[in-house]
């Protein structure tokens, strides 16, 4: 026994290298060239990491990360290490390569992600943003102003630090803290800091610094530049010489750039701001730099207004044998370039608003799962093919305080974050999302036995001729109805869901049906057809579209008679695209382009099914007599669900008027479209009509701690897909 014991010892001794080295990743090699220490840098028109003894060139597949999930504001981190671990394996898994994060994060982000590229062969890299006070910014309209570039200058030396594992940062409002520790420098791809710049402060700042001569600094120099450019120089040899001062190393480094500031004309765009002034990446040069200089652009398919108006792009013909205005420009873009270029941001949102549109369908909104996957992988081919160093998705998560221009005006912008707005496109750009789907809306009871829901209206036997039980529930989300029918199969029915919400106001008849009226004013009705025309329309009192582009902006032709309570009228529920732009270059005035969004669709709304339709509204299961549908909150006209409050009367205060309610008043009717004259109404008076007194009260509790369920979208898997080809 003693001998096997030795011979075992030994058997171990032996290879506890080679386990070791198995279970634990070597750290990552380092070069040394001219005294300056570093593991990545842009070579011509590539990425470049310093492994197994060499250089190797990296196409950058990436992903951009928020701070925060559902429940806290842009500037409140609340994730934690173990998820931000979770999220790195999804982010691997996916063949992605690399994160962008746009600010610092909490240390917990930077030991997680040290210790996911401890434990992977294949690391994933970092572009570290540093973000500039743009409010400050926007104020003075002045980049030289002091209490914008100590500040800055400032944050730039604590994202040094904090990537190279070395400092403590106090609290700070706004701003994240604590000790950092974990060096993720050997992992760190390059520094993009900035933010998209305001247009009309680079032109001021141009105009009142004409003093500002060329820069010449240790690291970086200007030729031909404008004082913005100048700015930019100083801003990134501030970076150099920080980092090499204490550290020894260098990186590559960029800034951020919208295409609202590229370096080209768009004569076709209607917008002045979007074409005003250019920022030359080329006039900004480096010295004694072993790492290099990189252009960083965000690049959307719809917007601005140019990308859609020019013939140069819309009838550019890609690799595909395909017009392609995406691509179009990218060509155009890179061509005017000295030095290489990454898409730093390129994306579009699975939401059910939606904002702009695109000639080919790559919308800002308005997009399946699937579509956004789709869209995703083709223009991350684009990228690639027009040959720019990779491109980075917007984004990992969805982000739920974000807000839109088309909606803004129309939510509680202090509760953004705790609940999902369906409605606002800028929410759902990620790959991740956090909806829980309480009701999977796919015809089926099971979540509501689940739920153990009891009906809130109910047929007697005696009085029964079309529906048998009403349900009603809600999430962060959405409210959801269920109804279930006598026989769907053998009738063509239709029905009408009647909503009251806010007191003294709505509609006492409706439009579809001269049967079905009630003393108490309706401001909302929700009509589902065998004939998938379904819809929701509102009270036109309470028609926040027609009262901001008509009565307000006077974009869209004015009624009176929209503007008096109870008059009969009830609007479809639209959303503005585009408000009226005229086209410089052809003089062609456009009007105000909008939509309607209240049109319902009918599809299974249930993420496991191999049917999904993530726009899905409504789902008809004739066999089981069973219909669910689900009504975003901000159709409703909430400004704030998990605080019940919504707009209140805009004739009276405007789009600022709000008040809270103690819930939704509800009123169903059904009745066979051969046969309107004799619905099911529920409640029913004696009289035949609806029961004001029977009216349901849907009330619920308010919430400050929104429940969230993480779902890889479908579109992250055909990501994955397309990412493992390159």
């Amino acid at each position: 026994m003693k001998k096997k014991g030795i011979i075992l010892l030994i058997a171990l001794l032996i290879l506890s290298p080679i386990l070791y080295k198995h279970f634990k990743k070597e750290p990552p090699e380092v070069f040394t060239h001219n005294g300056v220490v570093h593991t990545t840098k842009v070579n011509k028109d590539s990425f470049q990491v310093y492994t197994d003894g060499e250089w190797k060139n990296i196409l950058i597949k990436g992903v951009n990360l928020g701070i925060t999930q559902p429940g806290k504001s842009s500037t409140e981190a609340n994730i934690s290490e173990d998820e931000y671990y979770r999220w790195f394996e999804k982010i691997g898994k996916m063949n992605a390569n690399s994160i962008r994060i746009y600010t610092i994060h909490p240390p917990h982000f930077y030991k997680a992600l040290a210790k996911y590229n401890e434990k992977n062969e294949n690391p994933i890299y970092l572009f570290q943003g540093i973000l500039i006070d743009e409010n400050i910014l926007a104020e003075t309209l002045d980049a030289f102003k002091l209490d914008s570039i100590l500040p800055f200058k400032e944050e730039i030396q604590n994202a040094i630090d904090v990537v190279h594992g070395n400092i403590t940062l106090p609290e700070k409002p706004g701003h994240v803290s604590g000790e950092y520790t974990a060096d993720v420098s050997p992992y760190l791809m390059g520094w993009i800091p900035g933010i998209e710049w305001q247009p009309s402060m680079v032109h001021n700042t141009n105009k009142v610094r004409v003093d500002k001569g060329q820069y010449d600094g240790t690291y970086v120099y200007t030729e031909n530049a404008k004082p913005f450019e100048n700015w930019l120089a100083d801003i990134m040899d501030h970076i150099l010489t920080y980092e090499m001062e204490k550290y020894n190393w260098q990186h590559p480094v960029s800034f951020t750039n919208y295409v609202s500031t590229d370096l080209l004309s768009h004569p076709y765009e209607p917008l002045e701001e979007n074409d005003l002034v250019g920022i030359n990446p080329n006039v900004i040069k480096f010295k004694n730099v072993e790492t290099g200089y990189f252009a960083s652009y965000h690049v959307y398919p719809y917007y601005p207004d140019f990308l859609n108006l020019d013939p140069k792009y819309t009838k550019y013909i890609d690799h595909r044998g395909k017009t392609n205005n995406y691509a179009g420009y990218l060509k155009d873009l890179i061509s005017v370039h000295e030095i290489p270029v990454l898409i730093a941001e390129f994306g579009v949102p699975s939401s059910r608003g939606l904002t702009h549109v695109n000639a080919h369908g790559w919308d800002q909104g308005f997009l399946t799962e699937d579509e956004q996957g789709n869209i995703l992988s083709h223009r991350f081919e684009d990228i690639v093919k027009e040959g720019y160093l990779g491109g980075i998705v917007s984004s990992w998560q969805d982000e739920w305080f974000k807000t839109i221009w088309n909606t803004m005006d129309f939510d509680n912008p202090n509760r953004r974050p705790y609940w999902s707005n369906a409605q606002t496109c800028e929410q759902q750009f990620g790959l991740l999302s956090f909806d829980r789907h309480k009701i999977k809306v796919d015809g089926s009871k099971d979540d509501w036995k689940k739920l153990k829901a009891k009906p809130i209206y109910s047929a007697n036997k005696k009085d029964l001729n079309h529906i048998k039980n009403i349900y009603i529930d809600h999430d962060e989300r959405y409210v959801y109805f269920g109804i279930e029918y006598k026989d769907l199969r053998n009738n063509n029915l239709d029905t009408l869901i009647l909503l009251d919400t806010i007191p003294n106001q709505g509609n006492t008849t409706n439009p579809f049906n001269k049967n079905i009226s009630t003393k108490n004013g309706m401001d909302f009705i929700i009509h589902i057809t065998e004939q998938d025309d379904s819809k929701i329309l509102v009270d036109s009192y309470y028609d926040t579209f027609y009262y901001q582009y008509g009565k307000v902006l006077k974009m869209y032709p004015e009624n009176p008679q929209y503007e008096e309570k109870n008059n009969g009228i009830f609007n479809p529920i639209r959303l503005a695209l585009n408000k009226e732009i005229t086209i410089p270059k052809t003089g062609q005035k456009q009007p105000l382009i909008h939509y309607e969004t209240g049109i319902l669709r009918k599809g299974n709304g249930n993420p496991e099914s191999p049917e999904y339709d993530s726009l899905a509204d409504y789902y008809i299961n004739k066999e089981d007599n069973f219909m669910e549908i689900r009504i975003p909150w901000l159709l409703l006209n909430f400004k704030d669900p998990s605080t019940k409050e919504i707009m209140g009367d805009m004739h009276i205060n405007g789009l600022e008027s709000k008040i809270n309610i103690d819930g939704i008043k509800i009123a169903v009717a059904a009745y066979d479209t051969n046969n309107p004259e004799n619905p099911d109404i529920f409640p029913r008076s004696t009289d035949g009509k609806i029961s004001e007194k029977g009216l349901y009260n849907y009330a619920w509790d308010k919430w400050n701690e929104p429940i969230i369920k993480e779902r890889l979208k479908k579109s992250y898997h055909i990501l994955k897909d397309t990412f493992s080809n390159y």
